[in-house]
């Protein structure tokens, strides 16, 4: 048998690792992982049109599997383009192992032809980053750089000069089992003695949950009714707690509706459950918090803690709920209750007055239709800007759907080369990108993907010629909107010129069918919706002075507008509220 070289080594433990393919873009450098890959039949290389593409696409296959993907790119230039994506990724907590190839070893520090420093320029966006630069480091780096993305839950950086990658690998290189999956960590006893106090002391307890409830529906919802808490949740903690939740009273951000902003500020503890919410100024600073979190350098980052709870969610919640006292008062729970009703009523009747017939078509028309048509275990990808907004008052969760987005990187374009990484996952799962025309023109070559491979994503473009979360943000400011138009553009024609289904839709009456011969086509489908650039309104209590770049900070209800089928949830909740 010939011997190895370090590229099919490298190749080799990532298969090892459970990595079944690997995005990016081919060149020099990169050569001879490329042609390991080509020659090895348990991984695949996805030819994609721009190297951030391969790490959107990575993060986001990453997200729905929950095991470690993979992305590269070649020296200088190429390996540069995966920045943005891995720093989704990390963000995200996303296990992304990203392969930076590098110019030939003997030329670092030279000024060499496309030099860069990977080993630098990557840190910030990974747990580890370091360069192979002598074969006989294989393979313990990068089963190193395996283990922190995996453990730790993000971004690995390993660079591999090209010469390096062709160069014999050493003999008896020593492999040992590799890390593939986390543990469950359970609080210690002392934290879990006094949370127990503190929340049998407590009349009023608000539990307010992240994206760490993932898989924790059951467990949430039991602790909940023991305490007779509502529950509020951030956006990414929405599609995993919001469904089949009696003691909902809705999201509060940026975003927020309903009543979480009030049961939040009006409890006597609060308990932040698996969440890293940002917006401090949503949060109160005068009431006595716990959080609960995996990742102990999170605790207290956001607001002042009572008490920090190292832990998973399920673990602390097995150890607190059967050791806690089951609360009878239910005052507090129904009149959050019957607020969050209440605020969504008054919403809901927002853009639903002759939205048939409408034109240009209201967007949220658009995000209520899509989300009675698609799928039960659809996945989403969402753009980052107004697309944020619908998804988050439109599509309705049920623990199978999944809603995939650059909520925490605030990205621009993510949502297309997420869809390529969820729908790669699954070819017979439905995929929904969910784009507006500023991201989807954005990484738009990376179309071209879906086509090349038939990848059946169906993209669902909200066109209505603007970036409208900026001009959104300037309007706020009292500045006048100036750089956010875009030319009007026939992005279905684009997509049938690139030979996929495209169909452009500008008349109401004409969306549901637009969406279900999309959705029946058997490859990739663009539907091209132009929709109304003014359809958002300014709630008149915002002020100048309120605005900071992307966060309102003082403002609790900040976007005006519909719910969609969250308000049925509400009426359904608010009925198993006792009558005086």
């Amino acid at each position: 048998m010939a011997k190895q070289n370090v590229a099919e080594q490298f190749v080799d433990i990532l298969v090892r690792a459970g990595v079944q393919r690997l995005y990016g873009v081919v060149g020099d450098s990169l050569n001879p992982v490329v042609d390991a890959v080509r020659r090895s039949p348990e991984i695949d290389w996805v030819h994609v049109k721009h190297e951030e593409t391969a790490a959107f696409a990575a993060g986001a296959e990453a997200q729905i599997t929950g095991k470690l993907a993979a992305c590269a790119g070649s020296c200088g230039p190429g390996n540069l383009h995966l920045i943005n994506g891995l720093y989704d990724a990390h963000r995200s907590m996303a296990p992304v192992l990203a392969l930076a190839s590098h110019i030939p070893s003997s030329e670092i520090g030279l000024g060499f032809f496309q030099e860069t420093h990977p080993e630098g320029l990557f840190g910030e966006c990974s747990h580890y980053n370091e360069m192979i630069s002598h074969p006989r480091q294989m393979p313990r780096l990068l089963q190193t750089a395996i283990q922190h993305a995996v453990g730790q839950s993000g971004v690995s950086v390993v660079t591999l000069p090209g010469d390096i990658a062709s160069s014999p690998a050493p003999e008896k290189a020593e492999e040992h089992a590799l890390v593939t999956s986390r543990p469950s960590v359970r609080p210690g006893d002392a934290e879990i003695d006094k949370l127990v106090r503190m929340i049998d002391e407590a009349d009023r307890v608000t539990l307010f949950c992240g994206s760490g409830t993932a898989g924790v529906h059951a467990e949430v919802m039991a602790f909940a009714e023991r305490i007779k808490a509502p529950i509020g949740h951030a956006l990414r903690g929405k599609e995993w707690i919001q469904y089949d939740n009696p003691f909902d009273v809705g999201m509060s951000g940026l975003l927020g509706y309903g009543a979480a902003y009030e049961a939040t500020h009006e409890c006597d503890l609060l308990l932040l459950l698996g969440t890293d919410f940002p917006y401090n100024a949503f949060l109160p600073d005068d009431i006595s918090t716990v959080q609960v979190d995996i990742r102990p350098e999170r605790l207290g980052r956001r607001s002042k803690l009572d008490l920090a709870v190292w832990g998973d969610v399920r673990e602390t919640l097995n150890c607190l709920t059967p050791r806690v006292r089951a609360k009878a008062d239910r005052r507090f729970l129904d009149k959050m209750l019957k607020k969050h009703a209440d605020a969504l009523e008054g919403v809901v009747k927002a853009y639903t007055r002759n939205v048939e017939k409408h034109t240009p078509i209201h967007p949220e028309y658009v995000a209520s239709v899509l989300d009675e048509m698609a799928d039960d275990d659809a996945v989403f990808t969402v753009d980052t800007g107004m697309c944020n907004v619908w998804a988050a008052r439109y599509l309705t969760p049920n623990g199978r759907r999944r809603v995939i987005g650059s909520f925490s990187h605030g990205s621009m374009a993510n949502a297309l080369p997420q869809a390529i990484g969820a729908q790669f996952t699954d070819r017979n799962r439905q995929v929904v990108s969910m784009s507006g025309d500023g991201g989807f023109a954005m990484l738009m070559g990376d179309f071209l993907t879906l086509v090349q491979y038939d990848l059946p994503v169906k993209v669902v473009l909200f066109n209505n010629s603007s970036l409208g979360m900026v001009e959104l943000e300037m309007m706020v400011a009292g500045l006048p909107s100036y750089g956010t138009d875009n030319h009007p553009t026939d992005f279905a024609a684009v997509a049938r010129a690139a030979g996929a289904h495209g169909v452009r839709v500008e008349k109401p009456k004409q969306l549901a069918g637009a969406l279900k011969d999309a959705f029946s086509h058997k490859g990739p489908a663009l539907v091209d919706v132009v929709t109304d650039a003014n359809a958002l309104s300014i709630p008149p209590k915002i002020r100048a002075d309120m605005v900071t770049g992307f966060a309102l900070s003082a403002s609790r209800m900040v976007l005006d507008g519909g719910v969609g089928r969250m308000v049925q949830l509400a009426r359904s909740n608010l009925r198993n509220v006792p009558r005086p």
